[in-house]
C-alpha cells in the first residue's frame, strides 16, 4: 500500500493542477445561463474517471443536469464501495466580496481559493485521485468501486433521488462513501455519524382584502404583521423548547457514550461566541452547545415579510404577512408528522379575524449511523492513519437529504468522511480548501479502500 501512497505523493502537484481545471468550470446548477458549463463539467469528471482507470464511465441524462457514473468491478469476493459527490456549485454573489475571481483558482498560504474548491470538487477529486493511485501502481483495486457524481446537489438532488430508486441494482454496494462534511478542527481526523433532517414551512396570514390606511382603519381590523409576530413568539417557550404538541415525541435520546464523547471534544462556548460576534450563546435549556446543534431539534424563523419595507415611512395596515419557518429534526423524527403537527398548531393559534395559508416547502429525514458499523470503524482507522492522530466522532447540524435516500434504498451504511473545515467559506465569497487536507484526504481514501477489503 505504501507504493500507492508514494504514487500520490509523487503526482500531488499534477493532481492540484487538475483540480484547478475542475474549479475553473463555472458549474452553477441553479442558473440557466450556466447549463453549458454544467455539461462541460460532467464531461470533465467522466474523462478524469476514465483517465484514473475506472471503467464504463458515462453520463446519465435526467430531467435536469446529468449524473456521472463509472465503475471498476474486478475484485472477486470483495466488498463494493459506492463513492458519491457533486460537481455543481453555488452562485458566487456577492462578487465584490471575493479577493480573487471565483473561477480562477489561486493558491495562497497553503490553501486553494475558488468556488467549489471545498464544496464539493476538492473533496470528490480526492477519491478520483486515490483510485488513480491504486490502478496506476497495482493495475487493480483492493475492492470494487463505483462512482456517482451528480450536478444538482446545490438545488435539492431531486433527480438523483429518482435515479437511486430506479437503479438499485446498478448502485448496489456494501457502503456509500461521501466526503461532503468537515473536520471537527484543523488537523483532527473526523468521522460524522449523524445528520439532522428538515421540515421547512411557510405561513401566510391575510387580514383585509387590500392594504389599508393605518390611521383610518387601525384599531378596527386585525393587522397580519402583528398577529404573525404574536404567533411566532408562541412557538418557543422561555427555556428554548418548541411548543408544538408531540414535537419531541420521537426524539432519539443520547447515550452516555455519546455524551462522554462530546465532552471529550473540549468545545469552547466562549470561543464559539467570539467567532460569531455575539456576547453569549442561547438555546434549549439543559443541553450543551454541541448537543443543541448536533442532536436536538430546533425551530427558526428564516424570513418574514409584510407591509412596507422600503426607505422612509408609509403608514400602511397590510393585507398580508408571511414567514418562512424551518425545523431541524433529529433521529427518529419524521418530517411529515412534524409538518402535520405544525399545521394543526398554527391553525389553533390564528384568531378568527385572520385567514391562514400553510405550505410545506421541503422536508428531509435525519440520519444516524451506528458507530459499530464495519464501514465506520474502517473509515476511522483510515483517517487516523493518514493524519497520525486519534479519530473523533461528530454529528452534523445540517442536512444532506440524499444520504438518507442512499441508506434507505441501497440498504448500505453511509460513511461521512469529510476533509473540509467550517472556516472554508463554502457557499460564501473566498471559498477555499487546505491543500494539506486535500493531500491527507487522498491518503485517507487509499487507506480506506485497503482496510475495507479486509472487512
Amino acid at each position: 500500500m505504501e507504493n500507492v501512497k508514494n504514487y500520490a505523493q509523487l503526482h500531488l502537484q499534477e493532481f492540484i493542477e487538475q483540480l484547478k481545471e475542475y474549479i475553473r468550470i463555472p458549474s452553477i446548477s441553479t442558473l440557466a445561463e450556466n447549463k453549458k458549463d454544467i455539461l462541460n463539467c460532467a464531461e470533465f469528471v467522466k474523462n478524469k474517471l476514465t483517465e484514473a482507470g475506472m471503467e464504463n464511465a458515462r453520463l446519465f441524462e435526467t430531467e435536469g443536469h446529468p449524473l456521472v457514473y463509472a465503475d471498476w468491478l474486478h475484485a472477486k469476493d470483495k466488498p463494493t464501495v459506492l463513492i458519491y459527490g457533486h460537481y455543481d456549485v453555488q452562485p458566487v454573489d456577492p462578487l465584490n466580496l471575493w479577493s480573487y475571481p471565483p473561477f480562477e483558482p489561486v493558491i495562497k498560504d497553503g490553501k486553494i481559493y475558488g468556488r467549489g474548491s471545498d464544496d464539493n470538487k476538492g473533496q470528490n477529486f480526492i477519491h478520483i485521485k486515490s483510485v488513480e493511485s491504486y490502478i496506476k501502481t497495482n493495475k487493480s483495486l483492493p475492492v470494487n468501486v463505483k462512482f456517482l457524481i451528480e450536478g444538482e446537489e446545490e438545488i435539492g438532488s431531486e433527480n438523483l433521488e429518482k435515479f437511486i430508486k430506479q437503479n438499485k441494482k446498478l448502485l448496489k454496494c456494501d457502503a456509500v462513501l461521501i466526503s461532503d462534511t468537515s473536520l471537527y478542527a484543523e488537523g483532527v481526523p473526523t468521522i460524522n455519524y449523524g445528520l439532522r433532517g428538515l421540515c421547512y414551512m411557510e405561513v401566510e396570514l391575510t387580514g383585509p382584502n387590500r392594504d389599508l390606511h393605518s390611521g383610518s382603519f387601525g384599531g378596527a381590523v386585525a393587522n397580519p404583521i402583528n398577529e404573525l409576530a404574536k404567533l411566532i413568539s408562541k412557538l418557543q417557550d422561555k427555556n428554548g423548547k418548541v411548543t408544538i404538541p408531540n414535537f419531541y415525541k420521537d426524539v432519539l435520546k443520547l447515550t452516555k457514550k455519546e455524551k462522554d464523547n462530546f465532552a471529550g471534544l473540549k468545545f469552547s462556548d466562549k470561543e464559539y461566541a467570539k467567532e460569531l460576534g455575539v456576547k453569549m450563546l442561547q438555546g434549549e435549556k439543559g443541553f450543551s452547545t454541541l448537543e443543541r446543534i448536533w442532536t436536538r431539534p430546533t425551530l427558526d424563523c428564516n424570513g418574514i415579510y409584510g407591509g412596507f419595507t422600503g426607505e422612509g415611512a408609509k403608514t400602511v395596515l397590510p393585507s398580508k404577512a408571511s414567514a418562512k419557518i424551518s425545523m431541524r429534526l433529529v433521529p427518529d423524527q419524521d418530517p411529515e408528522k412534524i409538518a402535520a403537527e405544525f399545521t394543526k398548531y398554527i391553525k389553533s393559534l390564528v384568531p378568527e379575524s385572520i385567514k391562514v395559508k400553510i405550505t410545506n416547502l421541503h422536508g428531509g429525514y435525519p440520519i444516524f449511523i451506528p458507530l459499530e458499523e464495519k464501514a465506520i470503524k474502517t473509515a476511522a482507522k483510515a483517517v487516523s492513519k493518514a493524519y497520525g492522530k486519534k479519530t473523533v466522532f461528530t454529528r452534523e447540524g445540517g442536512s444532506i437529504p440524499v444520504v438518507v435516500e442512499f441508506v434507505k434504498q441501497l440498504k448500505a451504511p453511509a460513511v461521512l468522511m469529510g476533509f473540509g473545515l467550517d472556516s472554508d467559506n463554502i457557499h460564501s465569497p473566498d471559498e477555499h480548501f487546505a491543500l494539506d487536507n486535500f493531500e491527507k484526504g487522498i491518503y485517507s481514501s487509499i487507506y480506506f479502500l485497503e482496510e475495507f477489503a479486509k472487512s
